[in-house]
């Protein structure tokens, strides 16, 4: 519709609307002092702004006197502020401008609010060279707009320039400064600005108090805020709400929700602000319960409902995915008026999500046409990323963008878990042309989608390029290294992290810790990293104890992890299936079991990995019986359905055993087709067996599901080489020279003195070869005389018997063992690693190496650990 208003200069007599079809609430009585007699119509919009309504008015007060034109166009324009009007204040000004008409300090501060407001810094710095020709800059109110102006543009160092060239200063000039400061995310300069006024005879206000205790929640600097406190209670600033509102803030955000509460239950009167400060705080901290409780004594207080509220308490729900409660809270919020709030419809919508009821988030979702924004289409796609369904996720990305909502940065990272519906690269170009690829956020979520491609190089690559690294993308960037196996990458993410400045959290240390977990690592790497831990107190961090037992339990030192495992005040399932598999893995199956009991006593829920460390244990200690009987547990009692792992383990349990043909049953009976580790474990054992129709069925599934796997065909001509079948042999060989499949070489690794050495077979590029080949001769006399008999079986080469001999005495962990006795003082323990496994011959070797120099010596193969002492081998000889 469109409305006339009709209105008469004053000379004319003054009328009033007559149109009788106009409906009463659109009739208006213009009064106005123009000197022209003729009547004006105005085309109004029902919707229009009040300077819509006013503007012909304003038009013609151009025309008055520069003493009327002046009180008229100031009134509009400060009438024009208070409505947030703030393109018309500044047309209005430059109007004034162009007139003529006297300008005052309040229409420069009036301007500058605008200016500050629009982050029109062009304008401002325009007004800004008025006042320094004007003489308006000795204003206080106009020096204080500048300051406030500038810092809300991003222009920290111009608005401090300006503050300090201010004659005069006052309490508003000085929290306006501090303001600044904290708006920009400098809270340290915000305290120092808040000191430095009181030393100047500057005594804050209530505000002042307000605004530096923000900057203090924002980085959780609570030794300052209590310091601030007791300067509130000093200056008697404790009965403001304003002041206690952001105690509350400050003490909830730094996880000091006790003091929050005291400070809330000490206030007098309090807003729906406070109660809203205070449920915040409650869920912030993860204190659900408790937010609930304080909602209800809201509600038993007969406080006004806000949107604020509305969303905080179902932000709650959502955490717990407290279905039941959500949707009567969404009720309250309808009846209350609320609903529409795109805030309320927002938590609403991701409270459903987290509670798995998609129909619900999206019926909210698809009622909010014209007033969808990018939070909501983000909150409505990452909850069908949670829910499992990356299709109707990136669905609903695109469609987000043909709607024309340009996605944010938190949009960007989170439709990087779509991986691999979506493409990381097609991702990728889409942020660096959003200008986002620098951002913390994408660049994290980047890194991780990079890390899960096995393209560490296009991880640390963009791991570059974020301009302010938080702890989160080092974190990422540590535990992407730790998850390639990189364990001297993540160190050096770590250390040069700590050199720049930023300080590890708990998941820092867990990630490196990790990484310490690789067979190549340093072993005393790990425990330099757990004494850090203690240093920063994060060792008792549940995250980084895990990951402790499991480092030390990777590592050969089961003790150490055992102390941990006691030490651990909570326990997580990590924890235990470390020290399940861990006394497993190094040969001692029965505290294995005897850990799972444990578990069982504890009620704790156990899942499939558990029961791989089980039977494992079962496998290592021969338990053939048991074995069988905790997979029919696992099945049957747990309802744990059997992956290909657990069926794997099953054919090594029966292999080890010699009961191959039990073995065979197994693979028959999968409900799905063997896969290569399978047919790789049946094929091992046929080897140690030397059951060659076996070994020839398993070698021929393992080379068709993998034939570039050297494994296949080297066990299958070592079959052959065992049987005498030399010619067969030699075919496999030749075989693998035509597909190029490379055998994998034997190596041996030793720590000595913080550093790491490599051996190859019959390898003389040490510089100390010739002290190595020595020692070993030395030994292999020695051995003689204790009764060693070389078992040159293992030695699956056509040569004669002296030259099987040579060949085994050079085994790429013997020559490891004679450098660490050479390079190390007497009783020092040796921890050898080898990729392959050890030999039968070398295994005997090393028994008896362990009781002829006294040495305790832990040899870590593709299989298990052994540990040697006095003679004698912890699996047991079940090797």
């Amino acid at each position: 519709m469109t409305l006339y208003l009709i209105f008469q200069t004053f000379h004319g007599p003054r009328i009033k609307q007559t149109f009788k079809s106009i409906p009463t609430q659109f009739y208006f009585q213009i009064h106005t002092h123009h000197p022209l007699s003729k009547t004006h119509a105005i085309a109004l919009n029902p919707q229009a702004s009040f300077l819509d309504i006013k503007r012909p008015v304003v038009h013609h007060t151009f025309d008055l006197s520069p003493q009327q034109g002046s009180l008229q166009c100031n009134h509009f324009l400060f009438e024009s502020s208070r409505n947030n009007s703030h393109p018309d204040v500044v047309n209005l000004f430059l109007g004034i401008h162009r007139s003529g008409f006297s300008i005052d300090g309040s229409t420069l501060s009036c301007v500058l609010k605008a200016c500050a407001c629009l982050f029109d810094e062009n304008v401002g710095n325009q007004v800004h060279n008025y006042c320094v020709k004007s003489g308006f800059f000795e204003d206080v109110s106009v020096g204080t707009s500048l300051v406030d102006m500038y810092f809300k543009n991003g222009s920290v160092e111009e608005g401090r320039r300006v503050f300090d060239e201010m004659g005069v200063r006052n309490v508003v000039s000085w929290t306006s400064l501090l303001a600044g400061y904290a708006q920009n995310g400098l809270s340290v300069e915000a305290l120092n600005c808040f000191f430095r006024m009181q030393t100047e005879g500057i005594k804050p206000n209530p505000f002042t108090f307000a605004t530096v205790l923000g900057a203090l929640a924002d980085k959780a600097i609570v030794e300052k805020g209590v310091q601030v406190h007791t300067m509130v209670i000093k200056n008697g600033f404790d009965t403001s709400i304003y002041v206690c509102n952001s105690l509350i803030n400050m003490y909830s955000k730094s996880g000091m929700v006790r003091d929050a509460r005291a400070v809330f239950d000490s206030m007098v009167d309090r807003n729906d602000v406070s109660w809203n400060t205070m449920v915040a705080g409650y869920v912030t901290n993860g204190l659900h319960l408790e937010a609930f409780e304080m909602f209800y004594y809201l509600r038993l207080g007969g406080v006004k409902l806000t949107s604020m509220i509305f969303a905080s308490i179902i932000k709650s729900c959502a955490n717990i995915e407290e279905l039941g409660f959500a949707r009567q809270l969404q009720c309250q919020a309808l009846k209350g008026g609320f609903e529409f709030a795109l805030n309320v419809r927002t938590a609403l919508m991701v409270a459903y999500s987290k509670c798995k009821d998609m129909d619900a988030a999206f019926k909210i979702f698809s009622t909010m046409h014209g007033i969808r924004n990018v939070v909501s289409w983000t909150a409505m796609i990452g909850g069908y990323l949670q829910n499992g369904t990356a299709e109707q996720a990136v669905h609903l990305f695109c469609q987000m963008s043909r709607e024309g909502i340009r996605p944010n940065d938190y949009t960007i990272s989170t439709i990087l878990a779509a991986q691999p519906v979506i493409s990381p690269f097609e991702v990728h170009a889409q942020a660096i042309k959003s200008n986002y690829e620098k951002s913390p956020s994408v660049g994290t979520a980047l890194l991780d989608a990079y890390v899960m491609l096995g393209n560490i190089v296009g991880a640390s690559k963009v791991f570059e390029r974020i301009d302010e690294k938080d702890i989160v993308a080092w974190s990422a960037m540590v535990a992407g290294y730790a998850q390639m196996g990189d364990t001297e990458g993540s160190v050096k993410i770590f250390i040069q992290m700590v050199k720049d400045g930023v300080e590890p959290n708990e998941y820092t240390f867990s990630s490196v810790i990790n990484a310490c977990c690789s067979p190549t690592a340093a072993v005393e790497q790990g425990k330099q990293l757990h004494a850090w831990s203690i240093k920063l107190r994060f060792n008792d961090a549940l995250c980084v104890s895990s990951s402790l037992v499991t480092m030390y339990a990777k590592r050969g030192d089961i003790d150490s992890a055992n102390e941990v495992f006691k030490r651990q005040r909570v326990r997580d399932l990590v924890s235990w299936n470390s020290m399940v598999s861990g006394y497993a893995q190094h040969g001692n199956g029965r505290k294995s079991l005897e850990v799972f009991k444990d578990m069982q006593k504890q009620n704790l829920e156990i899942d499939g990995v558990t029961f791989i460390g089980v039977i494992s244990a079962c496998t290592h200690a021969g338990l053939v019986d048991e074995g069988q009987r905790y997979f029919n547990m696992m099945v049957k009692d747990h309802h744990i359905e059997p992956t290909m792992e657990h069926y794997s383990c099953m054919v090594d349990l029966y292999s080890r055993a010699g009961m191959l043909g039990k073995a065979m049953d197994i693979i028959n009976a999968m409900p799905f087709p063997a896969g290569a580790t399978v047919w790789r474990t049946l094929l091992a054992a046929s080897c140690v067996h030397r059951n060659l129709e076996l070994g020839k069925l398993a070698a021929e599934k393992l080379i068709s599901l993998q034939p570039q796997d050297s494994a296949a065909y080297v066990l299958l001509s070592n079959i052959y080489a065992a049987a005498g079948n030399w010619k067969e042999k030699n075919k496999i060989r030749k075989l693998m020279d035509e597909r190029k499949v490379k055998k994998e070489a034997g190596y041996s690794w030793i720590e000595v003195k913080k550093k790491t050495y490599s051996f190859l077979a019959g390898d003389v590029s040490h510089p100390m070869s010739d002290e190595i080949y020595s020692k070993l001769a030395e030994l292999s006399t020695r051995l003689k005389d204790a009764g060693y008999q070389p078992d040159t079986n293992y030695v699956l080469q056509d040569v004669d018997e002296e030259h099987k001999e040579t060949i085994l005495s050079q085994h790429s962990e013997r020559l490891a063992i004679a450098f660490g006795l050479i390079t190390t003082t007497a009783g020092t323990p040796l921890q050898i690693v080898k990729n392959l496994r050890v030999c039968g011959d070398c295994h005997t070797v090393i028994k008896l190496i362990s009781m002829i120099e006294e040495r305790y010596i832990v040899v870590r193969d593709s299989n298990r650990f052994h540990h040697f002492k006095k003679g004698l081998c912890s699996c047991g000889d079940y090797w």
